[in-house]
């Protein structure tokens, strides 16, 4: 575990980000397997890191999670969600449907087309090899970029958001897809998602329905799948279900995933997060806690046991001095050293 830890991505790192890219399921995965793709996605997250103060919003950022210098996973950040397109999700809404002659009411459950989340801070791009699973590598992964945000925030939105996989069979069919969007688009899910790809483009709202949808009127497999997850998303979305994200208003238009939301500063890592200084004092009690140097151009994270401070052994795994401000937060679970 102490060897762990949380970094930008290098450009030296496009082969591993390939092998990543091929190991992670169809259509359930913001990293394409193209390395023309990922190329460009490098070197996006370079610029950002790079670009001055006055950032624009477009600027995505990609990390790789290092176990003794071997890249066992990414994860992203973009910063602003449909920057160039709108951002669509299905809402979940209930409307009552009454007859006071029949004397009955009905509570329907509805999906209404949207762009709430448009302009929202997403976190993207999570993979995490599986034999690193059980253990605290995916709080590192994932809630590390919540303490970069915090730091940054200037370059973000105050709201933030994340797509999880929804339900698909072996082939990669999707039966949420099969009942709303085939019937619109003409084409099998995996086209579609290779196609259509970031989720925020115009041909959406061209193509889909503006009316809401009666989901007792989608087929059965279909219904069933709404708001499930994918296996392969158990693990992140559960590091944010604990970190205090919404996953009941919003779905994917595409999988019918759950969209989880919330407002960053209710979140648990950053409600608990402390400004700390380097300095060997080991006076006091000690706990696990992520460990981060979040100035944008050093961005480093680990998982070290802290206390009041940081000592400079801790610290020197993210490249910062004695009397240099780092900010921790406490781990989720329990963790042995």
């Amino acid at each position: 575990m102490n060897t762990l830890l949380l970094r930008p991505v290098a450009a030296a790192d496009l082969p591993d980000l390939l092998r990543m890219a091929a190991a992670s399921a169809d259509g359930i995965s913001s990293l394409p397997n193209d390395e023309a793709k990922l190329r460009a996605r490098i070197a996006a997250s370079l610029q950002s890191f790079a670009s001055p103060d006055d950032a624009s919003g477009e600027e995505t950022y990609l990390f790789v999670l290092e176990d003794a210098g071997r890249i066992v996973g990414c994860s992203g950040i973009a910063a602003s969600a449909g920057f160039f397109d709108r951002f669509y999700s299905y809402r979940n809404e209930f409307v009552v449907h009454a007859s006071t002659a029949l004397g009955v009411s009905q509570r329907m459950h509805t999906l209404h087309l949207c762009h709430d989340l448009t302009g929202t801070t997403l976190l993207t791009s999570f993979y995490l090899e599986p034999d690193y699973e059980n253990g605290p590598a995916a709080q590192l992964l994932s809630r590390a970029r919540l303490l970069f945000i915090r730091d940054n925030a200037a370059r973000f939105s105050g709201r933030i958001a994340a797509e999880s996989p929804g339900i698909t069979d072996a082939a990669g069919q999707s039966p949420f897809w099969d009942a709303v969007g085939r019937r619109f688009f003409g084409m099998a899910y995996p086209e579609a998602e290779a196609i259509i790809g970031g989720r925020s483009r115009a041909c959406i709202a061209d193509l889909m329905p503006p009316s809401p949808i009666y989901v007792a009127l989608l087929p059965e497999a279909a219904q069933w799948a709404l708001g499930q997850l994918h296996p392969v998303g158990e693990l992140p979305f559960s590091v944010l279900q604990d970190e205090g994200f919404d996953a009941d208003t919003y779905v994917d238009i595409f999988d019918g995933g759950p969209t989880v939301e919330a407002p960053l500063a209710s979140l648990r890592s950053v409600r608990l997060a402390r400004d700390v200084i380097v300095q060997d004092d080991r006076s006091g009690p000690r706990e696990w806690a992520l460990v981060a140097c979040t100035e944008r151009a050093r961005f480093r994270a680990v998982l070290a046991e802290v206390g009041h401070d940081v000592d400079t052994a801790t610290a020197a795994r993210v490249g910062a001095q004695p009397g240099e401000r780092l900010v921790v937060t406490p781990l989720q679970m329990e963790v042995a050293a």
